[in-house]
C-alpha cells in the first residue's frame, strides 16, 4: 500500500465531520476531529497531520487566528479552509494568513479531494466558486466606518487586518487579552457587524 497522508478535520458541526471522515476515508488516515479552535495547535504537534481541514466559523476562536498559529508554528503543516462563505476577500485574508487551501462546502467532494490534492502536491488552491471581485466593501466606504471608532479601536482593527491574533495584539498593545476582546465587541457593534468573520473580513479591506 502507498503512503497515506494524515488529516486533521475541524468544523464545529459533528455531521459535517462524519461526513468528511467517511468522504475521505477511502484515501487518507483521519487522525483526528476537532469541533472547536483551541486545541488545534497542540492536536497538530501530537498527531502531526499532513494537512488541516479548518473551517473559520468555530465557536471559540476565529478560523484566522488559527491559521496563523498553525502557520507560525508548523509551517510544514497544509492548511485547507472548508467554510461556507464563499467570499474574495477573506479568501485572500486566509492566504494572507498561512493557509494553502480555500473551498466553500457547498463546492462538493470532488473539488474537495482536488485541492487536497494540490495543497498537499505544494501548490495554491482556490475554488472556481469564489468571485473574483468582492462588492460588499470598497477601501473608501470601510475607511468611513473608522471614524465612529476610538483610536485604540482603529488600532485593534489595523492590527486584525495584519492576521494578528487577540494574545498577540493584547502583548504588543500591553493589554489584557480580555480588554482586546471588549474592543473587538465594541468594534463591532459600532460597525454593525454581526459576527467576528465580518470583523475579520472589514479589518482586511480597511
Amino acid at each position: 500500500m502507498g503512503h497515506r497522508y494524515r488529516v486533521l478535520l475541524v468544523d464545529d458541526h459533528h455531521l459535517l465531520l462524519e461526513g468528511l471522515r467517511l468522504a475521505l476515508r477511502a484515501s487518507y488516515d483521519i487522525v483526528g476531529m476537532l469541533t472547536t479552535g483551541g486545541d488545534v495547535l497542540s492536536e497538530c504537534l501530537r498527531l502531526d497531520p499532513d494537512v488541516v481541514l479548518l473551517d473559520l466559523s468555530l465557536p471559540d476562536r476565529s478560523g484566522l487566528e488559527v491559521i496563523a498559529d498553525l502557520h507560525a508554528a508548523t509551517p510544514g503543516i497544509k492548511i485547507l479552509v472548508v467554510t461556507m462563505h464563499a467570499d474574495r476577500v477573506l479568501a485572500d485574508a486566509c492566504f494572507q494568513s498561512g493557509a494553502h487551501g480555500f473551498v466553500p462546502k457547498d463546492a462538493g467532494t470532488p473539488e474537495l479531494k482536488l485541492a487536497l490534492a494540490a495543497v498537499l502536491a505544494g501548490k495554491r488552491f482556490s475554488s472556481s466558486l469564489i468571485p473574483q471581485h468582492t462588492h460588499r466593501y470598497s477601501p473608501e466606504g470601510a475607511a468611513v466606518g473608522l471614524g465612529r471608532l476610538t483610536p485604540r479601536q482603529r488600532e485593534i482593527v489595523r492590527l486584525l487586518g495584519e492576521g494578528k491574533s487577540t494574545p498577540s495584539i493584547a502583548e504588543q498593545l500591553s493589554l489584557s487579552p480580555n480588554t482586546v476582546t471588549f474592543h473587538r465587541v465594541r468594534i463591532r457593534k459600532a460597525l454593525g457587524l454581526n459576527s467576528e468573520w465580518t470583523l475579520m473580513r472589514y479589518a482586511f479591506v480597511v
